[in-house]
């Protein structure tokens, strides 16, 4: 008995086949066995299985309307990361285990999905998980968003600490100007004023 159940498709060979035809068709109110069948034209009962599979992974509500995610995935400029975050969500606990579970090989991946369900190694149903993973992921993207974001923010902090330098430059190279005014006492001892310009020299006028 496996600890947990990860979605699989019954006709894991055609996911692929399904997922683009959903891109070509209109967004239907409910993604159902009639719509599985006369508009995207997979007829029988084991392509039914894909309803279910859609769900796990986000793409369909509980009530069979289509969500956010489905929408995103029509979308051409985001058809294959909305895939990917799905994948991320209906198979969660590989992504748990290793989070770089889409760039593993096949035997590898196996290993993975075995491990996290605790199915044989000679199961259908784990074969069945594995080759719908694996099918799916090949027109998917994984992003990391938060690696993004951190990204796209290192330039703004860059900016950011660049400016705020060049406005102390600018403070520090700022001259100041000073009018003094010396009264010298009268005297005839040339040694008085040459300790009062040393003086100055030595305590006023350094850099």
């Amino acid at each position: 008995m496996s600890s947990i159940s990860l979605p699989s498709f019954a006709v894991a060979g055609s996911i692929v086949k399904i997922l683009e035809k959903i891109k070509t068709a209109g967004t239907p109110d409910n993604f159902n066995g009639d719509f599985l069948t006369s508009t995207l034209g997979f007829k029988g009962g084991n392509y039914r299985t894909f309803i279910p599979w859609a769900k796990k992974i986000g793409f369909i509500n509980s009530d069979g309307t289509p969500t956010a995610l489905y929408k995103k995935f029509r979308n051409p400029s985001t058809s294959k990361s909305s895939l990917g975050e799905g994948l991320k969500k209906g198979y969660a606990e590989i992504f748990l285990k290793d989070e770089n579970a889409d760039k593993l090989d096949k035997t590898k991946l196996k290993g993975l999905i075995m491990e996290a369900t605790g199915l044989a190694h000679d199961s259908k149903v784990l074969e069945n998980i594995v080759n719908t993973f694996w099918n799916a992921k090949s027109i998917a993207e994984f992003e990391d968003l938060e690696d993004n974001v951190i990204d796209n923010s290192i330039p703004q902090i860059e900016k950011q600490v660049t400016s705020n330098t060049d406005i102390v430059k600018k403070r520090v190279n700022l001259g100041l100007n000073y009018t003094i005014n010396l009264v010298l006492p009268k005297t005839d001892d040339p040694a008085i004023y040459n300790a009062i310009f040393k003086s100055l020299r030595e305590n006023l006028l350094n850099d």
